[in-house]
């Protein structure tokens, strides 16, 4: 019995040994560093792409990039000590407007980048699945040896400098799922061989220069987005494959009609073929496809009547067919009365009265004759113009001439501004530079193709348009003014704000001001229509009041849309950053698409409207020019010692407006407690889970989510320097990119693939 128990106890320690032996065999495995190969080729990329801040960590051989945690912009996968996954996202996107395929300081890498050299090292991690290389200054022609990275399934290197053709070698990469190279300056014809990638979903070119025609492509079977938008391309509509979930071709020249065989999409949800030359009538089955859901074929030569029977598909919730030449009677499915769905027809000839539409002559087919007739008559009418504007310079020049050899020391009108200098300077303004129309920037007309002309009212106007501004109409005061609602003779409903002048303007003084004021046009500001001068003047130098004429917004303010607790509806998270990028670019306007900028624009969420369509408008805007103590609202905001002024001031103001559209009206109202107490929460998932409105972390991928929450701090906490506008704008614009390729994986992944 001794031995047997000897025997039992020595095989049992025999056993445990073994034991621990395989599970530290396994701990050993599963902590093996990455190839030293393999780190020896991230090193190097490192230095190709000139050491960008993204991958400073990595920065020693020693270190297990395997084991790194992933952030938002520098992300790396392994498998079998192999790196299968890259994605790196810099601060170097592609804002020019053109490029001829050389380095540009402070916007591309360096010129001894060499996208040849980039490429042959990448080629040396020949296990990678996924190449993400977003925004890093890479430019130069793409060399054909990209092909060498034969593994890959995923291919993205958009916002790029990347110039000239797609290389042909690419169509030998038949793993390829996904190909993106949005964003960067590609300007030669489509390739035809996108049909020998036998396994591509997802093919996205968008807003490159390519040209020539697009090839058929109703052979790639696995096709499921394919979004050419914003290029040159000029051929008719080709065929389509039969699974295309997606088709994005607005923004081209294509020419002729739709083809019949679009109808048999039936899978097709999203279309856009907006801003071409497509002609003919549209189709009517396009609006009744089972799955179709957004529908744009506005700013095209479309032309002819829609049926009266026009069925809608159930799921059609946006349509698009405004500025065409389109007759007839819009069909009762199309009319926003009939759907809970927005519908655009503006522009057409249609024989209804909602929204602008022409009279019918305008939409008249012309015959080639006439418009051979029709050239030579608009090429005698621009020789006359051009005769008239030549002879108007000359005469303008004579007067500037005389006057300033007869009249040198004649009245200037930088000296009818009399404040001074430092009253302006809260605003960024100057006596000379309010009174000189020459600072007025080019950029200032973006905003102003397709929105009424500013224009002087009579008071008598605005009198009956309010009831004699009877409280009925009252909508509040603010520190800038009453504010009424009304009704123009023509039925516009307008909102007519009354503010008080300082006796230091004169009439003259403040014209100068309304006038530099009725410059700023842009689609997400609220339309100044006009203004009126009160009447009870006593002299040239003491007008007491001025009423701003603006248009009506009519959906209520973003504040009212951020919380359960209000009336409007509730916004997820897609349509918050909707709203929050609207407000970035009018903002960003404000600040450089006029000279000199408005600063100090005093941004709320109460002060950002929405329309019937739900797209945001910035209000109360620019009006420190007119107001008389233009640091009054400085003061009663509280604002604390530390904060920056002019230009930082709006990005201090909107990082308050994101972290309301974060953490809910209620929470953000406390700023200075909130930024002591709980923004640091914000870093991490279970500090979400308690601040961030429900409807957020229900709605948003928490890497968009993260971006947005860094971009707020930036812009609030007191240790940084406030970003510009920008920067601002573009986190913002990536924020939805990543949200949109979010929700596109949840929505494929949750599709079932019957293609």
């Amino acid at each position: 019995m001794g031995i047997a128990k000897e025997r039992e106890f020595f095989m049992g320690c025999c056993r445990s040994f073994l034991l621990c032996c395989f599970a530290s065999s396994f701990f050993f495995l599963g902590t093996h560093q990455l190839q030293s190969s393999q780190t020896q080729v991230l090193l190097q990329l490192r230095k190709h792409l000139e050491y960008p801040r993204q991958l400073e960590i990595w920065n020693d051989h020693t270190i297990d990039f395997c084991s790194i945690s992933s952030l938002s912009q520098a992300h790396m996968t392994c498998l079998d000590n192999l790196v299968t996954e890259l994605r790196v996202v810099g601060d170097k996107p592609a804002t020019v407007s053109d490029f001829n395929g050389f380095s540009i300081p402070n916007q591309t890498l360096s010129e001894a980048f060499s996208l040849d050299s980039f490429v042959t090292t990448l080629a040396r991690l020949n296990s990678l699945k996924v190449l993400s290389l977003v925004s890093l200054g890479i430019w130069g022609q793409l060399p054909d040896k990209i092909h060498r990275l034969s593994s890959l399934q995923y291919l993205d290197l958009s916002s790029n400098y990347l110039f000239g053709s797609i290389p042909p070698k690419v169509s030998a990469m038949v793993k390829l799922q996904t190909l993106k190279f949005d964003d960067n300056f590609l300007n030669e014809t489509m390739p035809k061989w996108f049909d020998s990638l036998s396994n591509i979903t997802t093919l996205s070119l968008r807003n490159n220069q390519l040209k020539g025609s697009l090839p058929d492509l109703s052979s790639s079977s696995s096709l499921h987005v394919l979004d050419l938008s914003g290029n040159k391309l000029n051929s008719k509509l080709p065929s389509m494959p039969k699974g295309l979930v997606m088709l994005l071709l607005s923004n081209n020249s294509f020419s002729g009609e739709i083809p019949k065989k679009y109808c048999t999409l039936s899978g097709l949800q999203h279309l856009d073929m907006s801003h071409n030359a497509i002609r003919g009538p549209p189709l009517a089955a396009l609006f009744s496809l089972p799955n179709i859901s957004y529908l744009n074929l506005a700013s095209n030569l479309l032309s002819g009547s829609l049926p009266g029977h026009l069925i809608c598909g159930s799921k059609l919730d946006y349509i698009d067919i405004s500025n065409n030449s389109l007759t007839g009677e819009l069909p009762f499915c199309l009319r926003t009365e009939s759907e809970k769905r927005i519908v655009k027809f503006g522009g057409n000839c249609l024989s209804i009265g909602m929204q602008h539409q022409h009279e019918l002559s305008y939409c008249k087919e012309v015959s080639p004759k006439e418009k051979q007739y029709g050239r030579k008559d608009v090429g005698i009418l621009v020789g006359v113009i051009l005769g008239l504007v030549v002879l108007t310079v000359l005469l303008v020049l004579s007067f500037i001439i005389f006057c300033r050899r007869y009249y040198p020391r004649g009245i200037s009108e930088q000296h009818l501004l009399h404040k001074s200098v430092e009253d302006n300077s809260a605003v960024g303004l100057s006596s000379e530079i309010l009174a000189n129309a020459r600072y007025i920037s080019q950029a200032a007309n973006v905003g102003i193709q397709g929105l009424p002309v500013c224009r002087t009212f009579a008071l008598e106007e605005l009198m009956e348009a309010t009831n004699n501004f009877d409280n009925s109409v009252f909508l509040g005061e603010g520190s800038y003014g009453k504010l009424y609602k009304g009704r123009l003779y023509n039925g516009t409903l307008v909102c007519i704000r009354c503010l008080p002048l300082s006796k230091k303007y004169s009439i003259r003084n403040v014209k100068l001001r309304l006038d530099l004021l009725a410059k700023l046009r842009h689609p997400h500001l609220v339309c100044l229509l006009g203004h009126c001068l009160d009447g009870s003047v006593r002299d040239d130098y003491s007008p007491n009041k001025v009423y701003l004429v603006s248009e009506y917004v009519p959906n209520g303010n973003f504040r009212a849309h951020l919380s359960g607790n209000s009336p409007g509806k509730v916004l997820d998270w897609s349509e918050r950053l909707a709203v929050l990028i609207s407000v970035a670019k009018a903002v960003q306007f404000l600040h450089t698409g006029i000279i000199p900028g408005f600063f100090c624009n005093r941004l709320k969420t109460n002060n950002i409207l929405l329309n019937e369509h739900g797209m945001a408008k910035l209000s109360d805007y620019g009006l420190s020019i007119l107001a008389e103590e233009t640091d009054k609202s400085k003061a009663n905001d509280g604002l604390s010692s530390w904060q920056m002024t002019s230009l930082e001031d709006d990005a201090y103001s909107f990082g308050y407006i994101l972290l309301e559209a974060l953490v809910g009206p209620s929470k953000s109202d406390r700023r200075e407690a909130f930024m002591q107490n709980d923004m640091a929460s914000l870093n991490s998932l279970d500090g979400r889970k308690k601040i961030v409105e429900p409807i957020v972390l229900a709605t948003c991928s928490q890497e968009s989510l993260s971006i947005v929450i860094s971009i707020t701090n930036k812009c609030i906490c007191p240790e940084s320097s406030r970003p510009s506008f920008e920067d601002i704008l573009w986190n913002l614009q990536y924020a939805v990119q990543v949200q949109a390729t979010a929700d596109g994986d949840r929505r494929f992944d949750s599709t079932p693939h019957q293609y």
